[in-house]
């Protein structure tokens, strides 16, 4: 799959990858970038990657060093997500100095840029502009995007928290599909439909049609039959009044 996606023009092909062998396979694949989910729970990393936060800091290094080893030509961009970074199902709370420990750390291993993730949907506002506020002041460049999950129904307020933080990229899945097996009945990220609508509708030109993003569901559903699917704009339609930020005079 990923090999195919690389051959389509102008798309930034970016790879999930829970540890080396898997970063080499999605380098060898002709990723552009590839995410590496370093939890910031003791008790989800063990659950979700088998690794302690300590090994799986260092397993950053390792592949950045790999990542390096390679010809300019094939060597993606490293991502890190700090997973359950507002709060885990598993641990509960998750100490905020603990994640910017970890941050600052994973940048010493040379990622090339660091978010946060709320994993199981336990963010509020005040705490994602709080955080990611926080980030960019530590990291500066290095400061990444936010992985927001609509768990308890905060994730698209959670974006205009990150928005007013100086975030600029958001994680998002069509349709809500996917999910975490340690949030038991969350749906996946926020919807991708439901995103565009919100920053088009703010003014902010993310470059998508959204007829079109409503409209490719329908690819989906075909793809994934019986996979439950999600979006508020989707059901409901665009306001009569909504204005596309392209069309802006």
């Amino acid at each position: 799959m990923l090999r195919e996606a690389v051959r389509i023009p102008g798309l930034t092909v970016l790879a999930l990858a829970p540890n080396l062998k898997g970063a080499q396979n999605a380098m060898a694949a002709g990723a552009h970038k590839v995410t590496l989910p370093v939890s910031a729970s003791h008790a989800h990393s063990l659950s979700n990657i088998r690794m302690t936060c300590e090994q799986a800091i260092a397993q950053v290094g390792e592949i950045v060093k790999f990542r390096d080893s390679l010809p300019a030509a094939g060597r993606a961009q490293i991502e890190v997500g700090l997973s359950t970074a507002f709060g885990c199902t598993l641990q509960g709370d998750v100490d905020e100095d603990w994640v910017f420990d970890m941050a600052n750390q994973i940048a010493r291993q040379g990622a090339d840029s660091i978010g946060l993730s709320d994993t199981v949907g336990y963010g509020n506002p005040a705490q994602v502009k709080r955080m990611f506020a926080r980030l960019k002041r530590e990291l500066g460049d290095k400061a990444g995007g936010a992985h927001l999950h609509n768990t308890r129904g905060q994730g698209l307020a959670n974006v205009v928290a990150a928005l007013d933080a100086g975030v600029t990229t958001f994680d998002a899945s069509q349709g809500g599909i996917g999910g975490c097996p340690y949030a038991p009945g969350a749906s996946g990220n926020i919807v991708t439909e439901d995103l565009v609508y919100l920053l088009e509708s703010m003014g902010l030109d993310t470059g998508i049609d959204i007829g079109k993003l409503v409209a490719a569901r329908q690819l989906l559903m075909e793809g994934l039959p019986g996979e439950p699917i999600y979006g508020h704009v989707p059901d409901a339609g665009v306001a009569k009044n909504f204005r596309p930020a392209s069309a802006s005079p």
